[in-house]
């Protein structure tokens, strides 16, 4: 699609002297367009990811939609070795109830860890939560 809006601008680019109305206007008023229309008010977008075996891999491929109207913060879990290694990796949309537990955890004889974050902002969620200093619940707002 991208690429048909770039080929149909050919003529556009080509023409000196146009200022901001050739291609860079047009590309100007395409992403600007892409930006402004929200599904409701304060619509809002996390990364999302079920089990991705890292953090490249999840965000690589998180899917670029917003999140439900019942959700209001972004929540990441990351599963990993004792060396720090990833294991796995969860991104979604979430309500309250689920960013109340946020922290590290050990399980199978401390050979994994597990660190929950969450936070309140458009794709907020980018980094992952590797120790207790990173694993925490941060609002733009009160409570």
């Amino acid at each position: 699609c991208l690429l048909l809006f770039l080929l149909s601008c050919r003529t556009l680019c080509a023409s000196p002297g146009q200022g901001r109305t050739g291609f860079p206007a047009l590309l100007d008023l395409h992403l600007a367009s892409s930006f402004a229309a929200t599904p409701y008010p304060q619509g809002f977008k996390c990364f999302t990811c079920e089990k991705a075996a890292d953090n490249y891999e999840c965000n690589r491929w998180a899917p670029d939609v917003y999140c439900p109207r019942d959700t209001k913060y972004c929540f990441s879990q990351h599963m990993m070795k004792a060396t720090g290694e990833s294991v796995s990796v969860t991104k979604r949309c979430v309500p309250l109830e689920d960013c109340l537990t946020t922290g590290c955890t050990y399980v199978k004889h401390e050979e994994y860890k597990i660190c929950t974050s969450c936070c309140e902002g458009s794709i907020c969620n980018l980094p992952l939560p590797r120790n207790t200093t990173d694993a925490v619940f941060t609002t733009l707002s009160p409570l």
